[in-house]
This record gives C-alpha cells, sequence and structure tokens, in this order.
C-alpha cells in the first residue's frame, strides 16, 4: 500500500465527528460507504475495503436520565426542509429535517448531515446493518412466496430490488417500578351435584405491593414509518450497538426521531402496564396459591428511570397492488420480515372448499 493511500486511509478511520462525512476512496476517488457485510467501509465502484476502528475507552453507552432531559418534545415530519450541499458534485438537494444521512441523488454521494440540531438530541448508539440488499432481497422473496393466499400478480409486482436501507429513531426505557395492587383470589374446587360434577369457586380479597425492574422497553419515534409493519420484523439485538458516529450511518438514510421523549415515555407506559398487569397475575397465583385471579386493579409509581436513543436498522419498500399500497420491510439485523400481503378472496374460498371436502371425507372414512 502506498504511502499515500496510506495516509488517506487513516483519514477515514479517524475523522468520526465531522458534520458531514463524504469520504474519498484512495484508489479511486469514489465515496465509501457503509458494508453490512463486513462492518467497515466499503467502495462500490473499485471494491475498496478498510476496517472501522474499534470504539475507544470512555466511549461506552450510557443510560440517561429521563428527569435530567432538556429536549423533550415531539417533531413533525415534513413540516421543515433544509437544504444540503452534496461536496462532490457540488448539487444541492432539499430533504426533510428529520433524516440525518442521505445520498446525493445526482453522483451518488454519501452525504451525512450533523445528526443533533439546537432543538432535537444526538442518537446515542447505532445498531449496524448485517444483512446486505441483496440477502434482505432473498429474504423478502422466500417470505412472499410462502403467502398461500397472496395473488401471483401480486408477488410479481413487490420488487426486492426497490429496497432502502434506513436507519429508525427508538427510545429504549429502564425503570423501577413499584406497584400497590387488590385484588381477589379464586380457589376452585369440584362439587358433585347428583349425577353432575361442577366447579364452585371461592373468593378472597388480597392486595400488596409489586415490584418490578423494566429493562430496555422500546418506542419508535418515528411518525413516518408504518409501526405495526416495523414491529412485526423486532426484536433488534440491543447487545450489539456501537457509539454513534457519522460512518456507521453512511450511505444509509438515518431518520431523526419524530416521537420526542417525553411522548415516547406515555406510549412506553401503556406496554409496561400490559406487561405489569399479566405479571401481577402470575405473581398473586404463586404467593397465593390460587387458581384464578379477579378484579385486579393496581397504581405504578416509576422510578430511576433511564433512557437511550438509537438508530436501528431496516430495509424498507413497498408496492401497489390493486390501488392499494403495501409497505414491508426486512429486519437490518436478523433478516426478519414484516409487512402486509394481498389476500385473494378466491384462494381464500378455494382452501375452505378443501377443508371443507377433507372433513367430509375423513367423516365418511370413520362412520
Amino acid at each position: 500500500m502506498s504511502e499515500n493511500v496510506e495516509n488517506q486511509e487513516q483519514q477515514i478511520m479517524l475523522e468520526v465527528t465531522e458534520d458531514v462525512t463524504n469520504k474519498k476512496c484512495p484508489n479511486c476517488g469514489a465515496t465509501v460507504v457503509f458494508d453490512p457485510e463486513t462492518g467497515g467501509m466499503l467502495c462500490e465502484f473499485c471494491g475498496y475495503k478498510c476496517e472501522l476502528p474499534k470504539p475507544e475507552s470512555g466511549g461506552e453507552i450510557c443510560e440517561l436520565d429521563f428527569n435530567k432531559a432538556t429536549q423533550t418534545a415531539s417533531f413533525e415530519w415534513g413540516a421543515q426542509k433544509k437544504t444540503v450541499i452534496c461536496k462532490q458534485c457540488g448539487a444541492e438537494t432539499i430533504y426533510d429535517a428529520l433524516e440525518t444521512a442521505a445520498v446525493c441523488p445526482f453522483c451518488g454521494s454519501t452525504s451525512v448531515m450533523p445528526a443533533a440540531s439546537s432543538d432535537s438530541m444526538a442518537p446515542g448508539a447505532v445498531c449496524p446493518f448485517a444483512v446486505t440488499k441483496e440477502k434482505a432481497g432473498q429474504k423478502f422473496t422466500s417470505w412472499l412466496s410462502g403467502k398461500l393466499f397472496t395473488p401471483s400478480k401480486a408477488k410479481k409486482s413487490a420488487k426486492p430490488e426497490s429496497f432502502q436501507g434506513v436507519y429508525l429513531p427508538y427510545w429504549t426505557y429502564d425503570a423501577q417500578t413499584t406497584s400497590s395492587f387488590t385484588a381477589r383470589a379464586g380457589y376452585e374446587r369440584r362439587v358433585k351435584r347428583g349425577d353432575t360434577w361442577t366447579t364452585e369457586v371461592t373468593w378472597r380479597p388480597v392486595s400488596g405491593v409489586y415490584q418490578e425492574f423494566i429493562d430496555d422497553e422500546t418506542v419508535m419515534a418515528s411518525k413516518k414509518s408504518d409501526n405495526s409493519v416495523v414491529k412485526r420484523c423486532e426484536p433488534f439485538d440491543f447487545t450489539k450497538m456501537v457509539p454513534y458516529s457519522p460512518q456507521v450511518v453512511a450511505g444509509f438514510i438515518a431518520e431523526r426521531y419524530s416521537i420526542g421523549l417525553k411522548d415516547g415515555w406515555e406510549i412506553a407506559q401503556k406496554s409496561i402496564k400490559s406487561r405489569l398487569q399479566s405479571n401481577m397475575h402470575t405473581y398473586i397465583r404463586k404467593q397465593w396459591r390460587c387458581d384464578r385471579v379477579d378484579s385486579l386493579r393496581f397504581s405504578t409509581l416509576y422510578s430511576n428511570i433511564t433512557y437511550k436513543y438509537l438508530l436501528v436498522p431496516v430495509w424498507i419498500s413497498s408496492f401497489k397492488y390493486n390501488d392499494k399500497v403495501y409497505q414491508f420491510v426486512v429486519n437490518g439485523q436478523t433478516g426478519k420480515v414484516g409487512g402486509h400481503a394481498p389476500v385473494s378472496a378466491l384462494r381464500v374460498l378455494a382452501a375452505i372448499g378443501i377443508g371443507i371436502a377433507v372433513l367430509v371425507l375423513l367423516y365418511m372414512l370413520t362412520h
């Protein structure tokens, strides 16, 4: 490797705090991007590769104190715009203000906008892409081919090559919960009345305090993406997070949060309440050795609330069939597919008909 190439490679590896990451390949001068397959930087034109430096000590991903947060507001997607100038070709492009990374549509150069602005916070960590666009396409094709009730025409119209790699914003919350509760514990016993056995339940009131630590309750912080679709491709492996740097998101769109920290916590509490309710039912049955739990009511105090602002990877696209748009995503870490697919009424009716015919045949063979 020549001294000039080595110096340029060191520059690519070390300059990780610039507002715009637009590093040139030391071989051909094209822009290098993050490579999900190797976890390093890649020139898509000549194949040049280099590794990213390991996170330095002191750059750990930290839980932040919720009560000390100063930037908690939500943002409306598309309400504000910003102009970005490509350093490679000079083209000016307008982006939504919530996008933090983009690719120049004119020359393909990677432009990474500042992660933070005066009125929003920077992400603390990133779950890097580990699934390439090609592998994501294969996963999607396999998923769609397994949908028996989806029309063949719809399957042909869904093109996996139209995928766009996107980093979606997520909040995660940790909290210690202390809940005071009241409920009824039910004890069953079998009673014979005449020739019939019945189940009788004896109820007794119970009350107490239930404590549970909530670790990484997740909330997707985007109003733009379809939450129900993204949920289908979860979970993400937060143990593989790395500290945020512009290099990790180079070559991908990175969406800034549009659901703020405070609103995200309100959403998280609804999920936490549902989890606590289920776990308290289990706790009461075990603690009072009862068979049923009824009329559970509780109030919860949250303490030591902390949070993280993360970016998680998805390959996202959509297709149109019969004037309806169907969005689908592939988890950029695991390859798990989530989405909605068209359903053919004729195929459903045919399946029902076959099922009925099978049941009739079985009945005739057994009688």
